[in-house]
């Protein structure tokens, strides 16, 4: 098996100024893919709810299913680092539960790092968790586990809100995270951001003076047009390839013309 990307290479790789490139995952066939495209990191988020399982929100989604989407994309032989999300109450009321279900995830699901939502409230825990030996990758901005705190999927950090998120940045910076995603959040404060800490920043609709950048995967390949956010910018169109795809073998199928002799033994 490969050796996968450490977050010490990671940081290696912001320190020389090249930007960090992060996808979400959920399984095997699309983890080979994106090994095979030499992304940095591959994220295993609990976005999988919104995409993989068809809800409105990221809530519902179990440690149990992280771990298990997890696996799959393990699997997958190949470099890049994989980090995955403490979903929705896997760590919100203790530390303790915290550390034992980020721990799961290393130990169950083969990953590397976890990420985990929240400022300054969520220091002491990352704290625990790095001095632990489990690496952390913080989240500010819009936090999908706070959608209804926040009133829906809206910017964040607007006005004084700025402010006191950059303080969030230097928190979770000081408890040790080695990168933080920036979701949401107005470009010239995300650059602000970028600027007062010193770990990679990783942005999604974050404008383009963070450290990197992230997508979903089925996003960013045109799985869902009608999926259409400001943010997102499509480098396929898959939803029309593969319904053509389908619609082609349907009719063959019903004409007769597929299988043919050369299809069978």
């Amino acid at each position: 098996m490969a050796a996968r990307r450490t977050v010490l290479e990671l940081k290696e790789t912001y320190r020389e100024g090249t930007p960090l490139t992060v996808v979400t995952c959920y399984d095997y066939t699309f983890a080979r893919l994106v090994e095979s495209a030499d992304i940095d990191v591959m994220l295993v988020g609990d976005s999988l709810g919104n995409v993989i399982q068809g809800r409105d929100t990221t809530l519902p989604v179990t440690l149990d299913d992280i771990v298990y989407h997890s696996r799959a994309v393990r699997r997958a032989d190949g470099q890049s680092h994989l980090v995955a999300d403490m979903p929705f109450m896997s760590y919100q009321s203790s530390d303790r539960d915290g550390m034992k279900n980020a721990g799961r995830l290393m130990k169950e699901g083969g990953v590397q790092s976890v990420k985990i939502e929240g400022g300054e409230r969520v220091a002491p825990l990352i704290d625990r968790l790095t001095d632990a030996g489990i690496p952390v990758m913080g989240h500010l901005g819009l936090t999908p586990q706070s959608v209804h705190q926040f009133g829906g999927y809206k910017v964040q950090g607007r006005g004084e809100a700025g402010d006191e998120m950059i303080e969030d940045a230097r928190a979770l910076e000081d408890a040790g995270i080695y990168s933080l995603v920036l979701e949401m959040v107005p470009a010239d404060l995300a650059e602000r951001i970028t600027d007062a800490v010193d770990v990679p920043t990783i942005g999604i609709g974050a404008g383009p003076e963070t450290d990197g950048q992230v997508l979903v995967l089925q996003d960013l390949l045109g799985l869902d047009n009608s999926f259409k956010p400001k943010f997102l910018k499509r480098f396929a169109d898959l939803e029309e390839t593969v319904v053509d795809a389908l619609e082609r073998y349907r009719d063959e199928v019903r004409s007769g013309e597929f299988p043919t002799d050369d299809h069978a033994w």
